[in-house]
């Protein structure tokens, strides 16, 4: 009656140094243990498995017999596995391997699955989990550590962050090509304010950017917003003549290169505002984490978007 769960490494080890070296003294030696500790080792192991696994050949060494390979096969498969197993922690614990999740407000969404796919290809088995959502919920991410690290405008001033510039990320003023505005050298504040403003929902990054620079502007003045919930169809309402929008210029740079839309020109702009990479100044980075945080950093924002200027 074999007794499976009293079987040790310690045994197995002995039988495939037996296979390996054919005599007890020479096995011994390779496992580093005395001759007699082999011997015991191989006894409890046979007695574990109910049958013998070694026998003696005429020539007087230690021969497997058909449950010994069994034996020996099990051993070594035990032994890749625990190799594979201490490569994988040496892999994690020097930030090679693991899971790394970063949050990326939804403006960023146009640049971040390319950023993404340069992490992988850079760090294969490294899995970066994206979250993306508006600046409220990548901030409640950040407060709940529901991510490690996040790229947005403005950094937060709650929870206490450390951010890192990682490039420009211009606001501009859009309108559809055909717009009584469109050419415009400039447009007057009374102009401007007349307009109706296609916006993201109250919280948002962009339309609180878009409040901040119509009061301004408008020195306090009312001025006609319509909400929608996403950049995708603040772009199609713009382009359907439904209003203008301030918007980052990495969401439209498709459809300003190809002529549906156009920027307007008026005080204050563009919005030169920047990206950053933060994380909470609190936290402990894991190896990964650490790792994907350089690379990142070290991309000098080459991921960003950029629409070609005239005299660039």
């Amino acid at each position: 009656m074999h007794r499976s769960k009293a079987i040790t490494l310690k045994q197995l080890r002995a039988v495939a140094a037996l296979a390996d070296h054919g005599t007890i003294t020479a096995a011994a030696e390779a496992v580093h243990l005395t001759a007699p500790a082999v011997h015991t080792q191989l006894r409890a192991l046979e007695a574990n498995l109910g049958t013998a696994l070694m026998q003696k050949s005429r020539a007087g060494r230690m021969q497997l017999t058909e449950a010994g390979k069994l034996a020996v096969l099990a051993a070594r498969r035990i032994e890749t596995e625990l190799q594979a197993c201490a490569a994988g922690i040496d892999a994690i614990s020097r930030g090679y391997s693991g899971r790394v999740r970063l949050g990326v407000v939804s403006t960023g969404k146009y640049f971040a699955p390319f950023l993404v796919a340069t992490l992988r290809e850079a760090y294969p088995d490294i899995e970066v989990v994206l979250t993306i959502g508006n600046r409220n919920q990548i901030i409640e991410a950040l407060e709940m550590r529901a991510v490690e690290l996040a790229i947005m405008g403005r950094p937060p001033r709650a929870p206490r962050v450390t951010a890192e510039t990682l490039g420009p990320h211009p606001h501009v003023l859009i309108a559809a090509p055909d717009h009584p505005f469109a050419g415009r050298v400039r447009i007057d504040a009374d102009g401007l304010m007349a307009e109706t403003f296609i916006a993201r929902e109250e919280g948002s990054g962009t339309r609180i950017l878009m409040n901040r620079y119509l009061d301004r502007v408008g020195d306090g003045r009312i001025y006609k917003v319509m909400v929608m919930g996403s950049n995708e169809t603040i772009k199609q309402a713009v382009i359907a003549g439904l209003g203008i929008a301030l918007i980052s210029e990495h969401t439209v740079i498709e459809e300003l290169r190809s002529g549906r839309l156009v920027t307007l020109q008026a005080e204050g702009l563009p919005i030169e505002r920047h990206w950053f990479l933060i994380e909470r100044s609190d936290s402990c980075l894991t190896p990964a984490a650490a790792r994907i945080k350089q690379a990142v950093s070290d991309l000098r924002g080459d991921f960003l978007p950029r629409l070609e200027r005239d005299g660039s």
